[in-house]
């Protein structure tokens, strides 16, 4: 398993896109103009406790208030009001809270209008980015995450990810960050710490503390609100939270980036920086070398072909994601509707792992895989599920498979979801809407694997234009076909077509069926 980060970039934004073996399954935009990353730390006022609710409304800056909730304070919230009070009178010099002395934790179940008031300073951390017409959601909880470890002010805990299953794994890792913590900070130990030294984590938790010294030297002067930690930028953040040693390249179309990127790659994994590349090509663009727009075409719209002329119908509404899956129209060699059932709901199984992460859909998503009578069966498509998202960095819980075949799955939803648009205008109708032509490309080759199995000769009539572009060039995809299937495909070009019309024809010109 190859994994490959392209990285472009333009004047108003920096587009990610993560590889795995040439696919597409992560797609990142970073705006110039976005200013509440899921991380960043502001200092910034109360604006009003809702008892109600059980949490305040916080003005970070933003049009809509920020919603902090009573869980999400922190049971060492009052310890770091007193901080954020010293600081900022300028009676506390050394930030390393060695001496500093913690206040009482907070009721877990008590009242925010008991602990905070009106225009009253506190550190808060965005947790989920401002998403259709809600504000960003935050935490007084702070948490510093480095490439090993996650530092926690106000906290003495030490936790060790419950993705690193050894005990005695996780016995080792938990002496090793107890003879290195600092007091006044929990750590929690990330799951790509297995297998480290001691050097590595406290190279890491040296730089963790040095960011947090940097943060608290702002707060004096600082106006409210406003940022006083950033996150790193966005491709430094997904190598820390993604890399690891299957990555074989990294591809960067910016010369500032690539240095930056090469310089952080230093840092976290120096035998590795060889792999950081700087694409420069007149030619073609980086996204289109690597195939990237393509697949971005043919991934984001309501349907999503798989393969076996199977399909995918992604609905979404304001409450919820509804998957449907699809056999399609096709011929298999599968002997009974049980093994049909079971051979699509596997390869949608594994495609919608994919959608998941490369939407970056969140919240409730309801899959309605196709029926399968065999309790065994619905067991290994569950256990596939499960295997097939292990990789996804999002929270998620699987429920098994409901009496109606039906799958409910939950999402962490931290940002807004990935939606580009993949329809265009259509030019037989000026009001109208068609799916990207690359699409029409795909859906052809496919009808033509299946019509091949069982005709010698066929023709195709289609739109002059994607006559053209089947035809042309070389070696073109009419060849590439006949090279895959040893058939020679008769393409006539049709004026009266409509741009996404086509249909194929036997020797003795009678339609065949798509």
């Amino acid at each position: 398993m190859n994994k490959e980060l392209i990285i472009r970039s333009s004047s108003e934004a920096v587009d990610f896109a993560l590889l795995k073996d040439g696919k597409l399954i992560e797609l990142h935009k970073e705006e110039e103009k976005s200013n509440f990353q899921v991380g960043d730390i502001f200092i910034a006022k109360i604006r009003k406790p809702v008892a109600g609710l059980n949490a305040a409304f916080v003005n970070v800056g933003f049009e809509k208030d920020a919603f902090l909730h009573y869980h999400d304070l922190g049971p060492n919230l009052a310890s770091q009001l007193k901080f954020i009070k010293l600081v900022s009178a300028g009676k506390i010099k050394d930030f390393s809270l060695k001496t500093f002395q913690f206040e009482k934790e907070i009721d877990k179940d008590g009242i925010i209008t008991d602990i905070l008031s009106a225009n009253q300073s506190v550190l808060v951390q965005v947790v989920k980015e401002p998403i259709s017409t809600k504000g960003p959601r935050i935490s007084a909880e702070l948490s510093l995450a480095g490439r090993f470890i996650v530092l926690v002010p106000f906290s003495d805990r030490v936790s060790i990810s419950q993705k690193i299953e050894d005990k005695k794994e996780k016995d080792r890792l938990k002496k090793l960050v107890l003879s290195i913590k600092p007091k006044g900070f929990g750590v929690i130990v990330r799951t790509v710490a297995e297998g480290k030294n001691v050097a590595e984590l406290e190279k890491d938790l040296q730089n963790l503390l040095s960011r947090w010294t940097a943060m608290c030297k702002k707060l004096p002067t600082a106006h409210h609100p406003s940022k006083v930690l950033g996150e790193l930028n966005r491709a430094s953040s997904i190598l820390r939270d993604v890399f690891n040693d299957t990555f074989s390249g990294i591809q960067i179309d910016d010369e500032e980036l690539y240095h930056q990127t090469k310089e952080y790659l230093q840092e976290i994994a120096p035998s590795k920086q060889s792999i950081v590349k700087f694409y420069q090509s007149n030619d073609t663009p980086i996204f289109e070398k690597y195939n990237i727009e393509r697949q971005i075409k043919t991934s984001f719209g309501r349907t999503v072909s798989m393969s076996k002329g199977a399909y995918l119908i992604i609905e979404h509404t304001e409450a919820l994601h509804v998957i449907d899956v699809n056999s399609g129209n096709r011929s298999n060699k599968a002997t009974n509707q049980e093994d049909t059932a079971m051979e699509v709901n596997m390869i949608a199984a594994a495609e919608i792992a994919r959608q998941l992460r490369l939407r970056d859909m969140g919240g409730i998503i309801v899959v309605d895989f196709i029926d399968m009578s065999n309790p065994e069966n619905r067991k290994v498509l569950f256990d596939f599920l499960r295997e097939e998202m292990s990789d996804d960095k999002a929270k998620h819980k699987i429920l098994p498979p409901s009496k109606f075949g039906l799958v409910q799955i939950t999402r962490q939803r931290v940002r807004p979801e990935v939606n580009i648009k993949t329809r265009e205008e259509d030019p037989n109708n000026e009001h109208g809407e068609i799916e990207a032509p690359i699409l029409i490309i795909d859906k052809i080759t496919s009808d033509l694997e299946r019509i091949l199995k069982t005709h010698n000769k066929v023709v195709l009539n289609t739109h002059p234009f994607v006559a053209a572009y089947l035809s042309k060039g070389f070696p073109s995809l009419r060849s590439k076909w006949f090279f895959e299937h040893k058939k020679w495909v008769k393409i006539i070009p049709r004026d009266a077509y409509t741009y996404l019309e086509y249909h194929f024809y036997d020797k003795k010109g009678n339609v065949i069926s798509e």
